[in-house]
C-alpha cells in the first residue's frame, strides 16, 4: 500500500487509540471517587470495571458484523458516536447522583469502545507491510500508553481534589452531606463533556476521509460463522491469553489508587501522580518493546515480559512501602506490549476469518469485568488488598504460555483449548 495513501488514515486510526486509552484511564479515578461518594466496598466499586468490560463481551460480535457488512469506516464512525453519547450521559448521571446511572453511562461508553477496538486493531495491523503488522500495532497502541500517562494526572486534579474527607462528611447535617456529595459528583461533568465533544469532531473527520479498503479473503474460503474462525488454534489461545491479560491490566491500573494508599500509605492525590508514572512506564515500554521487535520475535519478548511480571507480582504481594509502588510501575512497563502483541499474533493469517477473529479477541476483554471482582473479593475477605495481586500473578502465567507455545499457527479443531469465555 502506498505510503501517501495510508499515512493520514493511519494517523486518524492512531488517534482512536489515544481517545479510548484516555477514557479507560479515567476509570481508576472514578473508582475511589464513587467508592467514597456512595460508600461502597471494594467489590462494589469494581462494578465500574464490570460495567465497562461486560460491554466488550456483549458488543464484540455485533461490532464484527457491522465491520463485515458495512466496512471499517462505518464501524469507526458508529463507535465514535456511541462513545460520545455515553460521555455526555455523565452530565445527567452527576445531576441525579445515582451510582446505577454512572454504570449505565460507562456501559454505553464501552459499547462504543468495543466497536472502535474491533475495527481499529485489525485495521492498524493491516494498513501496510504485513511483516511489520505487530510493530505497527504496538506503535499505534503506544498512544494508548500516552493516554494512560495523562488521564490519571488530569483526571485526578479535576475529579479528586474537590473531595471531602469522611470526617468532614460525618460532621455535616444530612442536607449538607447531600450538597457536598452533589458538588463532588459535578466534578466529572466537564472532563466527560469535553471528551464527548472531541469524539464528535473526530467522527466528522472520519466521515470526510477516504480510508483504504483492507481485504482478507485472498486464497481463503469466506468465513461463515464464529466457529469457523475458532478452528484456528492460535486464535483460540489468543482469546484465552487476552482474557487473562486484560483482567490483569485492569486489576493493576483500576485498583492502583486503592492499592497504593494501603501498601505505601500514599494519599489519593499522591497516588494519582504515581498512577501517571505507571502510564508513563507503560508508554515507554511500548516504544522500547516496538524497537526490540526489530531484533527479537514478538512472541519471545511477550514470554520474557510475562515472566518478569510474575516476579514483580510476588514483590507486590509480600512487601510494604514504596517498593510495592515501584514493583507495580515495573509491572506496567512490562505489560506494555502484551495487548497488541497477543492481538496481532492471535489474528495472524486468519484471512477471511479476521473480522470474527478480531471480535473474539475483543470479546475476551470481558476478563476486565471478571478478574478485578475476584481481586476485590480476595481483598475484602483477607482485609489486605495486596493479596489481590495473586490474580495478576496467575494471569501472567497464561500470557507466558501463549508467548512460548500457544501463538503457533495451526488448524486443529480436535486440540482446541477450552476458552474461559466460550
Amino acid at each position: 500500500m502506498a505510503k501517501n495513501t495510508a499515512l493520514f488514515p493511519f494517523i486518524l486510526i492512531t488517534s482512536l487509540f489515544f481517545l479510548w486509552g484516555f477514557a479507560h484511564n479515567l476509570d481508576p479515578i472514578l473508582i475511589p471517587h464513587l467508592k467514597k461518594s456512595f460508600t461502597l466496598t471494594t467489590v462494589q466499586a469494581t462494578l465500574v470495571d464490570s460495567a465497562v468490560f461486560i460491554a466488550y463481551f456483549l458488543m464484540a460480535l455485533p461490532a464484527g458484523f457491522i465491520m463485515k457488512k458495512y466496512g471499517y469506516k462505518t464501524g469507526i464512525i458508529t463507535g465514535l458516536l456511541v462513545f460520545a453519547f455515553g460521555s455526555y450521559l455523565f452530565i445527567p448521571a452527576a445531576n441525579t447522583q445515582q451510582y446505577v446511572f454512572f454504570l449505565v453511562a460507562l456501559f454505553i461508553i464501552a459499547c462504543g469502545l468495543t466497536i472502535l477496538e474491533t475495527a481499529a486493531n485489525p485495521y492498524a495491523s493491516s494498513l501496510g507491510d504485513p511483516a511489520a503488522s505487530t510493530q505497527r500495532l504496538n506503535f499505534a497502541q503506544s498512544f494508548n500508553g500516552l493516554a494512560a500517562t495523562l488521564a490519571p494526572i488530569i483526571g485526578g486534579r479535576i475529579i479528586l481534589t474537590k473531595g471531602y474527607t469522611p470526617a468532614q462528611l460525618n460532621h455535616m447535617t444530612e442536607q449538607g452531606r447531600k450538597l457536598a456529595l452533589a458538588a463532588e459528583a459535578s466534578s466529572v461533568k466537564m472532563p466527560y463533556f469535553i471528551l464527548g465533544s472531541v469524539l464528535v469532531f473526530i467522527a466528522i473527520l472520519f466521515a470526510f476521509t477516504r480510508l483504504p479498503k483492507i481485504l482478507h479473503h485472498e486464497g481463503h474460503a469466506a468465513s461463515k460463522n464464529i466457529f469457523h474462525a475458532l478452528k484456528h488454534r492460535h486464535l483460540a489461545w489468543g482469546v484465552t491469553a487476552q482474557f487473562f491479560y486484560v483482567g490483569a491490566q485492569v486489576c493493576v491500573f483500576s485498583l492502583f489508587i486503592l492499592y497504593a494508599t494501603k501498601s505505601a500509605g500514599l494519599s489519593e492525590v499522591e497516588a494519582t501522580y504515581y498512577l501517571g508514572i505507571c502510564g508513563a512506564a507503560f508508554l515507554i515500554g511500548r516504544f522500547i518493546g516496538t524497537f526490540l521487535m526489530r531484533y527479537y520475535s514478538s512472541a519471545t519478548l511477550l514470554a520474557i515480559y510475562a515472566g518478569i511480571n510474575i516476579f514483580l507480582c510476588v514483590i507486590a504481594i509480600l512487601n510494604h512501602g514504596m517498593i510495592t509502588v515501584y514493583a507495580v510501575i515495573g509491572i506496567c512497563f512490562f505489560m506494555s506490549i502484551m495487548f497488541p502483541t497477543i492481538f496481532a499474533l492471535g489474528i495472524k493469517d486468519l484471512k477471511a476469518d479476521t473480522e470474527f477473529g478480531s471480535s473474539l479477541i475483543i470479546m475476551s476483554i470481558v476478563g476486565g469485568a471478571v478478574l478485578p471482582r475476584v481481586f476485590g473479593y480476595i481483598s475484602d475477605v483477607t482485609g489486605n488488598i495486596q493479596f489481590g495481586y495473586v490474580v495478576p500473578l496467575l494471569c501472567f502465567h497464561i500470557v507466558a504460555y501463549f508467548g512460548i507455545k500457544g501463538h503457533r499457527i495451526g488448524v486443529k479443531p480436535e486440540n482446541l483449548p477450552v476458552s474461559p469465555i466460550l
